[in-house]
């Protein structure tokens, strides 16, 4: 029997074909979408989510709190000794020591918790499902356990520490008011000379 080819099976070829690639390119670009979303969120330095990420968790964290009763901390984090290292070492070692500070502060949160780059050398951490007791002593761990000796320079060590202030998320609290609670408190310590 002689077999002649269709038009109807060439088009479904070549419909076939189209297909395929169609669902390669959406493959492709989700692929790009989803980089383009975690670059969006990352701050530009360290590891981190940037302040709009965080902002953005933070508000989701309130409203577990509001809805659930999760109870949550936020711990507000600023570095000492940055302004000193900019200006005797140049901002490359400085954003080393942010880079070193960034990288001190994810390694200390659990997978439930994230933390955030919010400013030039200020971080915050949110730590769920956590008493007030705790919290406070997850920031006084935090200032205690960072390595004050942080960069070796032409055989010195660059000195740099961190304060940091807590605060329990509140009913009625949104991410800024939460944010401006949690760095009084760390400037009240930082005045009462409680930092590293």
């Amino acid at each position: 029997m002689l077999m002649i080819d269709s038009p109807i099976g060439d088009e479904q070829a070549d419909l076939d074909q189209e297909v395929t690639l169609l669902r390669a390119t959406v493959g492709v670009l989700r692929a790009r979408l989803a980089e383009l979303e975690r670059l969006a969120d990352t701050d530009s330095l360290t590891p981190l989510l940037n302040r709009r990420a965080f902002l953005r968790e933070l508000s989701r964290t309130i409203d577990a709190k509001a809805r659930h009763g999760v109870a949550s901390a936020l711990i507000y984090v600023d570095m000492t000794g940055l302004k000193s290292i900019n200006d005797n070492h140049g901002h490359a070692t400085g954003d080393a020591a942010i880079l070193h500070v960034a990288r001190f502060l994810r390694d200390r949160t659990r997978l439930t918790d994230f933390v955030g780059r919010i400013g030039g050398d200020e971080f915050a951490l949110v730590l769920t499902h956590v008493d007030h007791a705790a919290a406070e002593a997850k920031a006084a761990q935090l200032v205690d356990d960072m390595p004050i000796q942080l960069l070796e320079i032409g055989g010195g060590a660059l000195r740099v520490g961190i304060c940091s202030g807590m605060t329990m998320i509140e009913d009625g609290d949104d991410a800024e008011t939460a944010l401006a609670r949690a760095d009084a408190n760390m400037y009240a310590l930082k005045a009462a000379g409680c930092c590293a």
